[in-house]
C-alpha cells in the first residue's frame, strides 16, 4: 500500500524494498476550467544535483529538450502538450542502480510552458501529485498530493529522491517560484541562453 506524503514529509523508498532499482516518477494534473485563451501545457523535468544542490553539467538537466541522463540512469518519457485524461501525464524513469556517485539528489519540478505570454499559473492547476512506483511490478510506493494553492507561481518544485547512508529517500518539497524554468533553472545552476 503506497504511503501518502504531506509537505515536508521524507520517506525511505529502498528500506522496506531491498533490491529496490528501477523506479518511475509520474506527475498529473487537471486544469481548472477557467478559460484563459490556450491550452495548459505543463512540463515536467528533473535535475540531477551534487552536494552543492547544483547541477554539475547542463546534461544534469532532463526535460523536454534533453530526455536522456548521458548516464541512462534518468529518463523522460516525452512531453504530454495538454493533460487530459486520468492518472499521470508525465513520466520519468530512474535506474537508482545507475546514478552516478556524484549525484546525491534528483529534484522533481512542473513547470507551466509560456506562462507569463498564457497569462496562467498554478492557482489554475488542480489534482497536482507526484507518485513513485516500481517499474518491475508496478506496485505504488508513495504519492504527494500538491494540495496547496499556488496563486501567482509557474513553477514547483513537487520533492526529490535522495541518498541517505545508502538509502535513497523521497522528500515531499512542493515549494512554488515565480519566474518559471528559467527560475528553476537559475535555481539548480543551469545555464540557460
Amino acid at each position: 500500500m503506497p504511503v501518502n506524503l504531506s509537505k515536508g514529509q521524507k520517506v525511505s523508498i529502498t528500506k522496506g524494498n531491498p533490491g529496490l532499482s528501477r523506479v518511475v516518477v509520474g506527475l498529473g494534473w487537471d486544469v481548472n476550467q477557467f478559460d484563459t485563451g490556450g491550452d495548459f501545457d505543463l512540463d515536467a523535468a528533473a535535475f540531477l544535483l551534487n552536494d552543492t544542490g547544483k547541477v554539475s553539467k547542463s546534461e544534469d538537466f532532463v526535460f523536454f529538450g534533453n530526455l536522456r541522463h548521458s548516464s541512462g540512469s534518468v529518463q523522460h518519457m516525452g512531453d504530454n502538450l495538454t493533460g487530459a485524461g486520468d492518472g499521470d501525464d508525465e513520466q520519468i524513469k530512474v535506474n537508482l542502480s545507475m546514478v552516478p556517485p556524484e549525484i546525491n539528489k534528483i529534484a522533481f519540478t512542473a513547470t507551466i510552458y509560456e506562462a507569463e505570454q498564457r497569462r496562467q499559473n498554478f492557482g489554475q492547476v488542480n489534482n497536482a501529485f507526484i507518485r513513485i512506483y516500481n517499474e518491475d511490478n508496478g506496485e505504488e510506493l508513495l504519492r504527494y498530493d500538491l494540495g496547496e494553492d499556488f496563486s501567482i507561481e509557474t513553477a514547483v518544485v513537487f520533492g526529490e529522491l535522495y541518498k541517505n547512508n545508502g538509502e535513497w529517500k523521497f522528500n515531499a518539497i512542493g515549494s512554488g517560484y515565480q519566474g518559471g524554468l528559467a527560475a528553476l533553472c537559475a535555481n539548480y545552476g543551469v545555464e540557460v541562453e
